[in-house]
């Protein structure tokens, strides 16, 4: 006789996503769908797990992530699910695999190659390579976005070249198939090549496709010091104009004349979605951000493909107008200091990976910019830095705030490689340790809502993000007790701790804080469709 649950889950105390308070139950699985919650001593199941005293929270959902090449290396995702995530939302910051055209194919492949000479660039248009991440068949759902970066480069290159009605035409069609192929919206990343050189109408037109598809627009802003409440005011035009729901990326106030600016930045966000308008924001819980080291550069100068920058880092005359610029940009635009740049990763140079850029420079013996300079033409322009600009209490604003979701803005990434930044092994577990267990800044439940319900809620995952019959079985299962983050700057590979078990999409892929690489039971999810 058949058993009629797969999983019975005993005795958990479950935190449902929604804010509600805790309360004990089991919870029976049936295939991929939480099939019944209650009391069901009475029943059998194939597997059973107790957790007697243990949180069952739904799976996290990390709503800014940057694993859309690294997944298909990695499809285990391990610094991820470890972590209780069971959802990465991709193609953010205007970045996105795909789509590619002739004018960028070639290109990309040469970026790609550049980090794994042996990867295979297979597809072009966005429902290719979305039928590529199907193939690789990761251990986590992945949720993407089509970035306006990626297109914009794939009608007019990476220049500063405006637009043509033509050519607006191009990127929206362009954006349509990749809606149409499921993606759940558009992405900017305004500081970086070549979203920096869009205009706000060009952003407009092109959100208002993805608008038309009940798609959102994720946003990193143009300026996130100094300029932090006209680029919030610029979002909100884009969202209000196109008829979109804006998702503030990575929401922070970088570098000190700016610390404080959050409290502004949120009364913004506030007021709007007091009105109506779907506006809200996610964040990290550290102090330190992380990029490229090219974002350094004056804009003019990282305008153009990768070869046309490197050959102006070769032009005596460019290296010295940016030393010119580039001293004063650092400390008139971001108010940081050589001292709070560090390498996280250097293809040519790892004995610099964890190093300042102040000592990098003494090392040998050449200026900061020169070091700079050095590092990306070694490197291809594939030198990454993290930067300590914020300050705690600006952050413990932004992440307790009801309108933030938390998005850990990294990547899944080879154990033991490079000095990345801690968020990509701790983010999540981070926040239930330090925010809510140690600092009682929130409660549990309005933490387990900030990565679950909230960022599902912006995604229109209607499945997803709550435990309730008829939802999926994204779950994470944790001692609240001992739950910990324990990557650090200095060494940020290592695995949270206290994290007993994950299941997605009903099927146990950490068992007893163990994962179990042979269950890939992730899936692509496709907006407007039930995963």
């Amino acid at each position: 006789m058949a058993k009629p649950f797969d999983i019975i889950i005993r005795r958990g105390i479950i935190v449902d996503g929604t804010g509600s308070p805790p309360f004990r139950a089991d919870i029976g699985i049936s295939g991929d769908v939480i099939a019944s919650i209650g009391d069901l001593s009475g029943e059998t199941a194939e597997t059973v797990l107790d957790v007697n005293g243990l949180i069952v929270a739904p799976g996290f959902i990390d709503i800014h992530n940057h694993s859309d090449l690294s997944i298909l290396e990695i499809p285990t995702a391990d610094n991820y699910i470890l972590q209780g995530v069971t959802t990465l939302v991709i193609g953010n910051c205007g970045s996105s695999p795909a789509p590619l055209t002739d004018v960028t194919y070639e290109e990309f492949v040469r970026r790609v190659k550049r980090e794994n000479p042996e990867a295979e660039v297979r597809w072009r248009t966005f429902g290719e390579y979305l039928k590529t991440l199907e193939e690789v068949a990761p251990s986590v759902n992945i949720v993407p976005l089509v970035g306006h970066g990626t297109i914009r480069a794939a009608v007019l290159g990476y220049g500063p070249e405006k637009p043509s009605d033509k050519d607006i035409e191009k990127m929206k069609e362009l954006t349509r198939e990749a809606m149409e192929s499921g993606a759940f919206g558009v992405s900017t990343g305004l500081i970086y090549i070549p979203g920096t050189f869009a205009t706000t109408e060009e952003i407009i037109e092109v959100a208002k496709v993805a608008a038309s598809y009940g798609g959102i627009y994720a946003t990193h802003m143009r300026n996130e010091g100094v300029g932090l409440l006209d680029s919030i005011l610029e979002t909100v035009t884009i969202g209000l104009r196109a008829g979109i729901p804006v998702e503030i990326s990575h929401l922070k106030a970088s570098g000190r004349p700016s610390w404080g600016k959050v409290d502004a930045a949120l009364k913004v966000i506030e007021d709007y979605a007091a009105r109506g308008y779907d506006v809200s924001a996610d964040a990290y819980p550290y102090t330190a951000s992380s990029t490229s080291l090219l974002t350094l550069l004056p804009r003019d100068i990282r305008g153009g493909s990768s070869e046309e920058v490197l050959k102006k880092l070769e032009d005596p005359d460019i290296v010295r107008r940016i030393k010119e610029r580039m001293g004063e940009a650092l400390f008139e635009e971001r108010y940081i200091s050589w001292s709070d740049i560090m390498i996280s990763h250097s293809i040519k140079h790892k004995e610099f990976e964890g190093m300042r850029l102040d000592k990098i420079a003494e090392s040998l013996g050449v200026d900061p910019v020169e070091a700079v300079i050095r590092l990306l033409k070694d490197d291809e322009l594939a030198t990454g830095m993290v930067s300590f600009g914020m300050r705690e209490d600006d952050v413990r604003k932004v992440i307790s705030h009801p309108l933030v979701a938390i998005g850990s803005d990294g990547s899944v990434g080879k154990f033991g490689e490079g000095k990345p930044h801690p968020r990509r092994y701790g983010t999540f577990p981070r926040v239930i340790a330090k925010y809510v267990r140690e600092e009682k800044l929130i409660s549990l439940q309005e933490a387990v809502r900030k990565m679950t319900s909230l960022p599902a809620r912006k995604l229109r995952l209607w499945d997803r993000g709550i435990i309730r019959p008829g939802f999926k079985a994204d779950l994470v299962i944790f001692n609240y007790y001992t739950i910990d983050d324990t990557a650090t700057y200095e060494n940020p590979h290592s695995y949270p701790r206290g994290i007993a078990y994950v299941l997605v999409n009903g099927k146990i892929t950490v068992d007893r804080g163990k994962l179990v690489p042979t269950v890939r039971a992730g899936r692509v999810l496709r907006r407007g469709q039930s995963g």
